[in-house]
């Protein structure tokens, strides 16, 4: 696990693509990604990642598509459920490798790097998703899940609390650099990760972050987990558009998504990981 005072500068040298420069505490954490010109401008900067519990919790089986196949977001959805555990969903099928949250400890100091390094990978997405080297990542474009904005709040408030907010760490920066790769070159590896980073963070993250405020926030709620609107007219919505960007796919294409979910579960459980001491 890395430290707290890990130092992205330092991260550069084994990884120079994932150049992580916080600009403050309430912009968008800006990456130097050699992103084409796109959409009339080369410098538009927008506004864990948690998919390793509960990700079917805010997420009830859609109907068939027209009597056909069933929708593709169902697909995605077993092929996630199955990777978790038994304590997680009743679906779940893997053992159980840790504590089940209800019994985590978390620290403030891992919890933050947690939200840090939680943000650069919202960074990332909403970045790609705004440049869109792919005509239809721009249906994903301001779907009301969106945590950017919401994370720079919440690291906003907890420096005005005498907390001192850490560098970004090894495991954000691994998967921000990674999902700008995907997008570049493997359009449906990258949906597979923008579907379960956004879906499990109203289900198995909000859990966790209700676990958080109990044990260390006195029973806060941070703006990481509200959503304005109504947040399942808010995912049926995307699972919607899912569905139609997934129609025009082959076999192949689905199937090759599919096989994303596991590195998905990896890179976010590593991000997870960060809250525990």
């Amino acid at each position: 696990m890395a430290s707290s005072a890990f130092r992205v500068s330092q991260y550069r040298t084994s990884c120079p693509r994932a150049r992580l420069i916080p600009a403050s505490l309430t912009d968008p954490v800006r990456l130097n990604f050699p992103y084409r010109q796109r959409r009339g401008t080369s410098d538009r900067l927008p506004l864990r990642a948690i998919v390793v519990t509960a990700t079917a919790t805010e997420m009830p089986k859609e109907r068939q598509a027209s009597g056909r196949d069933r929708a593709f977001v169902d697909e995605m959805r077993a092929v996630a459920m199955k990777l978790h555990t038994r304590d997680q969903a009743k679906e779940g099928e893997k053992e159980p490798e840790g504590p089940p949250v209800f019994k985590w400890e978390p620290s403030m100091e891992g919890y933050l790097r947690f939200l840090v390094d939680s943000k650069i990978v919202y960074d990332t997405l909403e970045i790609i998703i705004r440049n869109a080297a792919y005509p239809w990542y721009a249906e994903f474009e301001n779907t009301g899940l969106e945590r950017s904005d919401k994370l720079a709040k919440d690291l906003e408030w907890f420096k005005g609390q005498g907390h001192t907010i850490p560098d970004p760490s090894a495991p954000g920066a691994s998967y921000a650099q990674y999902l700008e790769e995907l997008s570049e070159k493997d359009p449906q590896a990258f949906i597979c990760h923008f579907y379960n980073v956004y879906f499990a963070h109203t289900a198995g993250g909000r859990m966790i972050g209700s676990k958080a405020a109990e044990k260390i926030l006195d029973n806060k709620e941070l703006a990481f987990y509200k959503w304005d609107g109504n947040l399942s007219e808010l995912l049926q919505n995307v699972r919607n558009k899912l569905n139609k960007v997934a129609s025009n796919w082959s076999r192949e294409e689905k199937d090759h998504c599919l096989e994303e979910t596991e590195k998905s579960f990896k890179y976010s459980g590593d991000i997870l990981r960060l809250i525990l001491p």
